[in-house]
């Protein structure tokens, strides 16, 4: 009995409320990337606009009061070494090291504005790509919901013959791409009507160049009475017709 109800087909009202629920699932996920991908783009900017002071971690202090303590070492030594060469104190150079807060690509406004720009395509390509997934995963839910419901071996058939978005674009083939395809994939490209006029006139321009190398190898004045001829009867023709 169990296995009975267990095994019984779904309603049809059970299937209209899935797919109503399915529907409605992937207008909410489109809605949540879009909000994902803003989230995204605020944790960006934090990270970039982030500022570390030296006492933040216990190895960065370490290495702070270190150098503060030969830096001053180092300006004794200066400071003695001016007062040998007679430049007055207020003269004389120092030394000074100092603790930046902040990184070079988050400290320039021109590398700030291309991290930018590539966080956003970025996040673009996750939302393109999260969409995608959803619109699949509900268009295969509801592909399972409505087999559910078909009854004849042939409804299912039609289904199960649907191609997939891999047999609709196949991989790239280098020769095909190469022209060595035939005919070659640039024709393929091209409309019936615009592929046959494009080889008539490959065909008429043959034929010229043929009818001037013809000419041309007859010589000179013979090639020019045979062009005069050929005009007088082509005149003549003309005028008979």
């Amino acid at each position: 009995m169990t296995d009975a109800i267990r095994q019984a087909p779904m309603t049809k009202g059970e299937r209209e409320d899935l797919q109503r629920l399915i529907r409605q699932r992937e207008k909410v996920l489109k809605s949540a990337a879009k909000q994902r991908s803003a989230e995204l783009i605020a944790d960006f900017e934090n990270q970039m606009g982030s500022e570390f002071s030296f006492d933040d971690d216990a190895v960065w202090e370490r290495a702070a009061k270190a150098t503060k303590h030969e830096v001053a070492r180092a300006q004794k030594l200066i400071a003695a070494r001016c007062r040998e060469l007679g430049i007055p104190d207020r003269f004389a150079p120092s030394l000074d090291l100092v603790w930046r807060h902040r990184g070079y690509d988050n400290l320039v406004k021109v590398r700030r504005e291309e991290l930018r720009l590539m966080a956003r395509t970025q996040v673009e390509a996750i939302e393109r790509k999260a969409t995608v997934q959803i619109e699949l995963s509900c268009l295969d839910a509801q592909t399972k919901i409505a087999v559910a419901g078909l009854a004849s071996d042939a409804a299912r058939q039609f289904i199960e013959r649907l191609p997939s978005v891999e047999a609709l674009m196949p991989l790239l083939s280098f020769p095909e791409i190469a022209d060595q395809a035939d005919p070659p994939i640039a024709e393929q490209l091209v409309s019936p009507n615009a592929l046959r006029q494009q080889r008539y006139r490959d065909r008429q321009k043959a034929l010229r160049n043929g009818s001037k190398a013809l000419r041309k190898a007859a010589g000179g004045d013979s090639g020019t009475a045979a062009e005069s001829a050929t005009d007088s009867d082509s005149a003549s023709a003309g005028g008979r017709s």
